[in-house]
């Protein structure tokens, strides 16, 4: 029998996402004698398909042969679905060296391919290259300064077709990070004393600045409720700058969905801050959506800090749905056709009206409400999401005039972080066996008989308790640590 292929079967090695991981995916090339025609098999998208007329373009334009051939590509695994246009170069590579004895076995390979032959950056090559951490990639010039951030990833960065007639790759150096660092344990943290918006700008409201620092040293949730106009959101929004600092992988985290977001990546060590409005579906906040793998809010707030503003204006199937990944950091989607879990370290951080005019707990303005109309306002707000909050403060008007700068309080945050050794207390295991003093436990053991705390909320206030200690550069659990904690949690 004559033998019909033209060469032996060409492999390259490429990625798409699944969801917010990537799985590897073999770019086979075959060059039959027959009919010419260019197939693309194995369960590409409509950009996959699309990128045919991308490359045969891009190929033509530079003077390079287009094999007058049977072209079959397969995508393998045939049975995983495929999207992204970080394709084109593996397939144009592919054809380009269907004659020739390259072999691109030991990298990563991809690209958008302009019609001119310009390779292009997409917003799936960081998740993707993030997620895999192979050794060698083969991407465009475009995102070699962001992918040359992922320690032990090698770069070899092209910004045009051309350059691969021959191929001599060139390997890019990687960047480092020139921001402030403290170091805990031989790691380094990264911050920024940038202080877009500064508590110097709140006025009084020392207690409620308190709950504040406390909140971001050991990244507890926490709720302010007051009537309008007293400073709630004005104090949670300046949160985010005295946040603590951030490890290479969370900064590298943090930018892989914004990147998947199309945002531009800059590797700033500040943590996200989302503050999605109240008629926000579920799909918007957790994910998912008809097609299973939207990226919800709570996602984009990994690392950083969720604000709901208005809280019990939010949907009640929102709500009740926040208790999970607040209790297990961790979001899971199912679908007929997917499973998509992802990490939902967040400091949750809400704010209330005391009722639905707002001025119940306003010493200057008159409540116009019923006793009814309260209960329901209130009873929007389930117990067990109340119990995953840890700091409750309820905030008046203030006629203080005080003030403390956002650099004040990020030194105090500071000294927390390194008491945690680059940990948060917020994320303390149920079994951790808390280092606390006879005279605070003597109190613990009488608020919990006096409140009838359960077992969460009595593992919340040793948590709160252990960040008012870890402020003061201790470890040690005292009363006046325990009884901080407790002023700030609700009855």
């Amino acid at each position: 029998m004559e033998k019909t292929a033209q060469t032996k079967t060409k492999k390259i090695n490429s990625a798409t996402l699944e969801g917010f991981s990537a799985k590897k995916v073999e770019v086979e090339s075959s060059f039959t004698k027959g009919l010419p025609g260019f197939a693309i098999v194995g369960l590409g998208s409509q950009a996959i398909q699309e990128s045919k007329e991308r490359i045969k373009s891009a190929l033509l334009n530079n003077n390079f042969e287009f094999p007058p051939l049977k072209i079959t590509i397969n995508l393998a695994p045939a049975d995983l679905p495929k999207s992204g246009s970080q394709f084109d170069l593996p397939i144009a590579l592919s054809i380009l060296y269907h004659k020739k004895d390259i072999d691109l076995s030991e990298y990563l390979v991809l690209g958008e391919l302009g019609l001119d032959g310009g390779l292009r950056d997409t917003n799936s090559i960081f998740p993707i290259i993030l997620s895999l951490k192979p050794k060698k990639v083969i991407i465009p010039k475009e995102s070699a300064a962001k992918v040359s951030k992922i320690p032990g990833v090698e770069v070899y960065a092209f910004s045009h077709i051309s350059e691969f007639e021959e191929f001599i790759p060139q390997k890019i150096e990687n960047n480092e990070f020139n921001y402030d660092y403290i170091k805990i344990n031989g790691q380094k943290y990264y911050y920024l004393e940038n202080f877009e918006y500064d508590f110097q700008d709140v006025l009084g409201q020392t207690q409620a600045k308190e709950a504040a620092l406390i909140a971001a040293a050991g990244f507890h949730n926490i709720l302010f409720e007051g009537s309008p106009g007293v400073g709630k959101s004005m104090i949670i929004s300046r949160m985010r700058y005295i946040l603590p600092p951030m490890s290479l992988e969370e900064i590298l985290e943090v930018e892989k969905y914004n990147s998947l977001e199309g945002k531009e990546v800059s590797f700033k060590p500040l943590r996200p801050f989302r503050a999605p409005h109240y008629s926000s579906t579920k799909a918007a906040i957790f994910g998912g959506g008809s097609r299973g793998a939207k990226i919800g809010e709570i996602a984009f707030a990994n690392k950083g800090m969720l604000f709901f503003d208005e809280l019990p204006y939010f949907a009640k199937d929102v709500l009740e749905n926040l208790r999970l990944p607040l209790q297990d950091k961790k979001v899971l989607i199912s679908r007929v056709n997917s499973k998509i879990e992802y990490e939902t370290d967040i400091l949750f951080a809400a704010a209330m009206n005391p009722c639905p005019c707002g001025n119940l707990l306003s010493i200057n303005q008159e409540c116009r409400c019923t006793d009814l109309e309260i209960k329901r306002y209130k009873n929007r707000i389930s117990e067990p999401l109340y119990d995953r909050i840890e700091i409750y403060l309820q905030m008046t008007e203030d006629e203080d005039k005080s003030t403390v700068s956002s650099k004040e309080m990020f030194e105090k945050v500071l000294v927390a972080f390194e008491m945690q050794k680059g940990k948060f207390n917020a994320n303390l295991p149920e079994n951790y066996q808390f280092n606390i003093e006879n005279a605070a436990y003597e109190i613990l053991l009488k608020a919990i008989g006096n409140f009838g705390l359960s077992k969460r909320s009595e593992f919340n206030l040793l948590k709160v308790a252990k960040t008012v200690a870890n402020l003061d550069k201790r470890d040690k659990i005292t009363k006046e640590d325990l009884l901080k904690a407790l002023s700030f949690r609700r009855r």
